[in-house]
């Protein structure tokens, strides 16, 4: 058979023309394509062959097979990125650019509102919605208050710390974030991130200041990162963390940050071992099923901590019962929030390690706060930027570093009560923030004689919300390898640390991307009744073969050094089974053609292709030939540049049934 050369069109050179000038063959044919299938098929294969047979058939599949032969270079690795980048970054830029030149005061209100999104929905602000925003904030000012100074200990910083947080942030957010129901702050999983990761650098007890410092410069680096995510377009990043992956690692987080707490809680100095699993496992279901709220009352869970601190608090302050062994938080720096700008150390020998926690901690907050915003924001029927999101995170952080804030981000609890409570729009976290300031101005004093163990049955009480078990259920019924990270992330968090677990969920995870994407196995297809479509046999048992032809589909997305050399043995097998059958029901050899389809595979290396030259040749010395079915651009790129196209003479096709037509139909292979 003459081979095209690169670049020539002409259908002569690809493949022979079909032969139509004999009646007999075009009846044989289709006798014995009757022969094969069901008779309720007959009519269908009839009227198939003889449109196959026609001149205008063939010159028709010749020209969609030089589309297959004749596409152009697919771009490389560095085109694509520098593409990727001028669309995602420069483009719109530059679009709005030129826009403030030709009319500079709508480009000028258009970038406000991009940088600003609160200024898209202001216009539609009344009384009504400023209502419900202020009960709403008063709401999560109740809620926000005495959880801000607990994630503060478990910071383990100074109890004003988490009340700083929760002010400067909420306002940033309040006018760059698009999230309507989210509540900013300090939660309780980024807070126990920071404080198991910076304590094995710093003590917080032996040196609290330099602590202090350290927290403050990574909250800097985690600022930074977030807001270069947001102006580079790297949203996809936040989606290393798998879902599965969040819902074990909070609940690990959850059982240590409760482990953690019942020392304050209970007073305990010394731990025993002498109770079972089976009572602990049983006591804290109990408890679980006590603290289920009505929703209606939603307004009582929210003011629960604030009461009993205030309860708590008038209780000890009465009865002095501080001289009597119980803990107190003791005095609390009151007033606006200081400038912690000198703090940031740059030039500290931790500035390496201060910046990949600020990495670690950056995604852990994005990913809360991104998964937190998107589903309330699914609620209520409109649609979340992440792009901006990660801005207005990194913006806020950036600030609150400078404003002794460590790091904010959403959290579940409270935008679950900021929800309930009616909120509008993000005016309630404005109305939170105010009402913070105004209780760090005014009121700290009065928190001088609140007790340690409330603000730990505070951060308590929060924990059940991160602990989803019929997710996890969901999860194991669903997809098994996505337990498995689920798992990992829960056990890891739980015995390790919460950095192990964190890699342990990532990894598997993308273990999982790798194995799916190069997963070794094979379909045999066969043509579904009544119809040009191929579908694999064990899938369709009703799908019937095609007489001397073998049609395998590769089901990898990626046919690489890993997967191609038990692919090739399994085409071998499927093709020495079909010969076998062939030589049993007509005792000569049957199978003259092995079509493979590549519509799966995305990409192939360099030993792909080598053993696909392997395949070719054992197949040929078995008197058969090898044709290839609609490959991708890169795959098709780099078999012209291997050569591979000559050494199958050209047999690329773009669908199955052209490549049954070409290299059976039309040189009479079928067995009549």
């Amino acid at each position: 058979m003459a081979v095209a050369r690169e670049g020539e069109t002409e259908s002569s050179q690809f493949a022979p023309t079909l032969q139509t000038t004999d009646p007999s063959n075009t009846k044989g044919f289709s006798q014995t394509l009757q022969g094969t299938f069901a008779e309720s098929e007959k009519v269908q294969l009839s009227q198939f062959s003889q449109t196959l047979q026609t001149p205008v058939a063939s010159h028709e599949n010749e020209r969609r097979r030089n589309w297959v032969l004749n596409v152009p270079e697919p771009p490389g690795l560095f085109s694509n990125l520098k593409t990727s980048f001028k669309k995602t970054v420069l483009r719109p830029l530059e679009n709005k650019l030129q826009c403030l030149g030709k009319q500079p005061v709508l480009a000028l209100i258009s970038i406000l509102n991009i940088i600003f999104p609160p200024l898209s929905w202001c216009k539609e602000y009344n009384v009504t919605k400023f209502k419900r925003d202020i009960l709403a904030g008063l709401t999560l000012a109740s809620l926000c208050i005495p959880q801000s100074i607990g994630y503060a200990t478990l910071a383990k910083l100074d109890p004003q710390y988490g009340l700083y947080t929760s002010v400067i942030p909420p306002l940033i957010y309040a006018m760059m974030g698009t999230s309507r129901e989210i509540a900013i702050g300090p939660v309780a999983v980024v807070s126990l991130l920071l404080s198991s990761m910076i304590q094995k650098l710093e003590d917080p007890i032996a040196n609290p200041i330099a602590y202090r410092k350290f927290v403050l410069t990574v909250t800097f680096f985690a600022g930074t990162f977030q807001a270069a995510f947001g102006l580079l377009r790297l949203g996809f990043l936040v989606d290393c963390l798998s879902h599965a992956a969040i819902v074990g690692f909070m609940a690990g987080a959850a059982c240590v940050i409760g482990l953690q707490q019942l020392k304050s809680l209970l007073g305990i100095s010394n731990f025993t071992n002498k109770t079972d699993i089976i009572s602990v496992l049983t006591s804290i279901g109990n408890s679980m099923h006590t603290a289920r709220k009505y929703k209606k009352l939603f307004w009582l869970a929210a003011m629960a901590p604030l009461l009993s601190v205030i309860l708590s608090t008038l209780v000890v302050f009465l009865t002095r019962a501080d001289k009597y062994g119980v803990k107190i938080v003791k005095h609390i720096t009151g007033g606006l929030n200081p400038s912690s700008v000198h703090e940031l150390q740059f030039n500290s020998p931790h500035t390496a390690e201060a910046a990949k926690i600020g990495l670690i901690v950056a995604l852990v907050a994005l990913t809360e706060a991104i998964a937190v915003g998107r589903s309330f924001a699914t609620m209520k029927g409109y649609r979340l930027d992440g792009n901006k999101e990660m801005l207005a995170m990194g913006v806020m952080n950036i600030t609150g570093s400078l404003t002794s804030c460590y790091v904010a981000t959403g959290s579940f609890s409270r935008t679950a009560v900021n929800f309930s409570a009616g909120c509008e729009t993000a005016v309630s976290n404005i109305v939170m923030a105010v009402t913070v300031l105004i209780s760090l101005e005014f009121f700290t004093r009065l928190l001088y004689f609140t007790p340690v163990a409330i603000l730990a049955s505070i951060i308590l009480s929060a924990l059940p919300g991160l602990i989803n078990i019929s997710e996890a259920k969901y999860i194991w019924k669903v997809d098994k390898m996505d337990f498995l990270a689920c798992a990992a992330a829960f056990l890891g968090v739980l015995f390790v640390s919460v950095e192990i677990g964190l890699l342990l969920a990532v990894g598997i995870s993308f273990a999982k991307i790798i194995l799916n994407s190069i997963q070794s196995g094979t379909e045999k297809l066969g043509r579904l009744p009544e119809s040009d479509l191929f579908g694999d046999v064990e899938q369709y048992p009703i799908a019937t073969k095609t007489p001397g032809a073998l049609i395998v589909r590769v089901k990898s997305a990626l046919l690489c050094f890993a997967n191609v050399n038990f692919i090739r043995g399994r085409i071998l097998n499927l093709a020495r089974e079909e010969h076998d059958e062939g030589v049993i029901e007509n005792g000569d050899q049957d199978l003259q053609l092995v079509i493979l389809d590549m519509s799966n595979l995305l990409n192939i290396d360099t030993s792909s292709i080598t053993a696909l030259e392997e395949l070719q040749n054992e197949l040929e010395s078995n008197g058969m030939q090898l044709a290839l079915a609609n490959p991708r651009w890169h795959v098709i790129h780099k078999l012209k540049l291997a050569n591979f196209l000559m050494k199958i003479e050209g047999r690329v096709y773009l669908t199955i049934g052209e490549a049954i037509e070409a290299c059976l139909i039309s040189k009479n292979m079928i067995p009549i």
